[in-house]
């Protein structure tokens, strides 16, 4: 694709990422075929080859207006096309690239501006959200029904391993996924000393900058990034550590990006290239130890989803099913199993009818071959599906944990 960038763009750090992602792109229109919202409102704008284009437009000094912005938000940045695409386009660093050069253009309003605000500041802090969902729980049956459902009840922990094993790795806490589910990492401390790994925290390690990234503040973003590499870098350096373990795989996909996210901090760069190649998915972890003797005596039928963060944005596919089978459970098929399920960080807020759309479809999959329960690799898809799922929907390192415990 020939560009023709303002020369006060053109010179940006983000301004040549930007150049070097449209040069890949041959306008091929392969990526439409695997886009969510595409398939759901036909509009090649919202598809990512009409969002490209009008990214394009905005690099380029052309006139654009608020319909430009809804394009863009519409996206649910699940990557899909990133998956299809034939020519390698890095499409989700060119929309937030494009998102927030819209935004500081175009501006944003009333309701939707205040909510994004409030997003930004409100989720990253666990402390905060925390006090937040206790209040929600408290007083769930006078809240309205819309609200209410997001509402999830508390779930005990449980027992956390006390560090015994020569082997250790840290976890990544996040933001709200130790007041939504804590039992998601103390089950991965439970399964990962089964194995022979003690699973650590870092004081002063948070949320992983996603959701300041994807809602306009990348300095915001960075700030969180920053903090979590002074965390964990006296860990890596003089503790031992393997690895920086993450359950939630879109805080992965986003660890794994840190040394492009400090690819202009000569400070930093060298510690995020290093925290970004020791980043690991829990799957990458337990795919590579002696899983099999985790083993139920009898395996369940599950339903698999797959998080776009885990399928498309870390190209991880196939590691959990074949953990998962080899451990005797029956996977049951699951049409169209490589599209989203609307939850997408903050999507199911700020564009709850696409979401719903989106959810809808994918339960309608997921429960065809009628399973037990539904399992998943990501806080924001387990939460958003459970929503309206008549089954249960737990991260698949419950299966495991469960099969230790009895």
């Amino acid at each position: 694709m020939q560009t023709r960038l303002l020369e006060d763009i053109r010179q940006t750090s983000a301004g040549k990422v930007a150049e070097e992602i449209l040069r890949k792109c041959v306008h091929c229109g392969f990526c439409n075929a695997t886009c969510p919202t595409y398939q759901l409102l036909g509009d090649e704008n919202d598809g990512p080859r009409g969002r490209i284009y009008l990214i394009k437009q905005l690099l380029e000094g052309q006139q654009v207006g608020t319909q430009t912005l809804q394009h863009l938000d519409r996206c649910l940045l699940c990557r899909s096309c990133e998956t299809t695409c034939p020519s390698g386009v890095e499409y989700s660093k060119l929309l937030d690239i494009g998102r927030h050069l819209a935004e500081e253009q175009i501006g944003r309003t009333g309701k939707d501006k205040t909510l994004r605000k409030r997003l930004r500041k409100y989720l990253p802090k666990p402390g905060l959200f925390s006090v937040g969902l206790s209040l929600g729980r408290a007083f769930k049956p006078l809240l309205p029904d819309k609200l209410a459902s997001k509402v999830t009840p508390a779930r005990p922990a449980g027992q956390w391993p006390a560090p015994r094993h020569a082997r250790k790795m840290l976890v990544l806490d996040g933001c709200v996924q130790p007041s939504l589910s804590p039992d998601i990492n103390a089950a991965t401390a439970r399964v990962l000393d089964q194995l022979g790994i003690s699973l650590i925290k870092a004081e002063g390690a948070g949320c992983c900058g996603a959701v300041s990234q994807h809602l306009g503040a990348p300095e915001d973003a960075l700030a969180h990034i920053k903090r979590n590499i002074d965390a964990w870098w006296p860990h890596l350096t003089s503790n031992g550590v393997e690895a920086v373990v993450i359950t939630a795989s879109g805080c992965g996909a986003m660890v794994k990006d840190y040394k492009y996210h400090l690819r202009d901090e000569p400070d930093y760069f060298i510690k995020a290239e290093r925290i970004s190649y020791l980043a690991k998915d829990i799957a990458e972890i337990i795919s590579k130890e002696n899983y099999q003797k985790l083993a139920p005596a009898k395996g369940s039928r599950i339903a698999w989803h797959p998080p776009c963060s885990l399928q498309h944005g870390m190209k991880i596919r196939g590691v959990v099913e074949n953990i998962l089978q080899d451990c005797g459970f029956v996977l049951v098929p699951v049409t169209d199993e490589h599209l989203c399920c609307g939850s997408a960080g903050t999507y199911s807020l700020l564009q709850p009818e696409l979401a719903q759309q989106l959810r809808g479809n994918k339960l309608d999959n997921l429960l065809a071959q009628q399973p037990e329960y539904i399992v998943t690799a990501n806080i924001g898809c387990q939460t958003h599906l459970q929503e309206t799922s008549p089954v249960p929907v737990k991260h698949w390192i419950h299966v495991l944990d469960r099969a230790i415990s009895g």
